[in-house]
């Protein structure tokens, strides 16, 4: 059997190739919302504002890709110290969210937005915090130099895409949240904890595009 391709262009053929099957409800399909869903009526009915990540894959030019992440500041209200996506809310004079994830992108750690190819979408993540969140799957070419906003960011890293990929490496925890026990995914990587939003914004990636 051959070894599965996680080149970052084997990643722009799958990203770009299921972004057309997002179907309205997906985000109830997958992810976080398969392991806890008794908590989708309540998203449902939750006003959200809107918000973009970016899932950046790095074009290495080998047959593994490296994604980047990001290690939140503990003075941020929300989500402080998590690892994270470079993302945020969408701004009324962003254009879409692609828009949105490369101004973010740029602004938390110096990434330029010429360096960046966006190939794709995921379905939305509706989040407890109140954020719906839509993941946009990008290539970023190489040759950049990353500059951290230390106000918002105070560690990048890099995870191997097919280390990310592999679900052997997909782990899963509970805790209470609001007086309920919610379940999430966690990838623990050379000492980083991925968990929370980000371990399932990449499950989906996951079950979308490599399961």
């Amino acid at each position: 059997m051959s070894r599965p391709d996680y080149s970052a262009a084997d990643f722009r053929r799958r990203a770009e190739a299921q972004t057309h099957t997002i179907g309205a409800g997906a985000w109830r399909d997958h992810g976080d919302s398969l392991l806890n869903p008794a908590t989708i009526p309540h998203l449902e009915g939750m006003a959200l504002r809107d918000a973009a990540v970016l899932v950046p894959v790095v074009d290495g030019g080998g047959d593994d890709a490296r994604v980047i992440f990001t290690r939140r500041t503990t003075s941020l209200r929300k989500h402080s110290g998590q690892v994270a996506f470079p993302g945020g809310a969408v701004d009324t004079g962003d254009r879409d969210v692609e828009a949105a994830a490369l101004r973010e992108t740029e602004e938390e750690i110096g990434l330029g937005r010429h360096f960046i190819e966006p190939v794709g979408r995921l379905p939305q993540y509706r989040a407890l915090s109140g954020f719906v969140i839509t993941p946009v799957l990008a290539v970023v070419q190489p040759g950049f130099r990353l500059t951290p906003n230390p106000a918002e960011v105070d560690a990048v890293f890099e995870v191997p895409l097919s280390f990310l990929m592999d679900p052997r490496n997909h782990e899963t925890g509970s805790g209470v949240w609001l007086g309920d026990e919610r379940h999430y995914y966690r990838m623990p990587y050379e000492g980083w904890n991925i968990w929370g939003i980000t371990a399932g914004i990449v499950r989906v990636i996951y079950e979308r595009l490599y399961a």
